[in-house]
């Protein structure tokens, strides 16, 4: 969760530029947060909260490595507030990890057999057709897709 905002924090320089889109995104977060369970499992009730945090570290890494938006700056502070996940956007940069929905999910510790998620399987060497990843409700996010 983004630290509160004071009148203390001395913000670089191009944020207004990027704090509608982050305001929106953690409004959506805490409507995810709030929304009811009934009915769900008790994995499925993270997915949402899981799918916004991964677009925000997204829009933070597109607008920085990607498109050159925002100044290197502006890109730290916005990790060091709590606006994206530094670790997996460290893993994003490393090949075969582009696309990569969570840390849970290439994490050993966390499956069966001391192995990765299934959602990390290529689409082509699948058995099932359609899967979802039990940790983030993925459905792929293998870089050989």
């Amino acid at each position: 969760m983004p630290k509160v905002r004071t009148n203390r924090t001395v913000y670089p320089e191009g944020w207004e530029l990027i704090e509608p889109t982050l305001r929106e995104l953690e409004t959506k977060m805490r409507e995810a947060e709030n929304e009811t369970h009934e009915g769900k499992r008790k994995c499925e009730a993270l997915w949402p909260i899981f799918k916004i945090s991964h677009q925000k570290s997204r829009y933070i890494y597109d607008l920085f490595y990607r498109r050159k938006a925002i100044s290197r700056a502006l890109f730290d502070f916005c990790l060091e507030q709590g606006h994206a996940d530094k670790n997996l956007i460290a893993k994003w940069k490393k090949s075969g990890y582009e696309r990569l929905c969570c840390l849970r999910c290439i994490q050993p510790r966390d499956h069966n057999f001391g192995t990765t998620c299934v959602c990390r399987v290529p689409k082509h060497l699948r058995e099932e057709k359609v899967i979802e990843c039990v940790h983030c409700g993925c459905h792929g996010c293998a870089s050989g897709d």
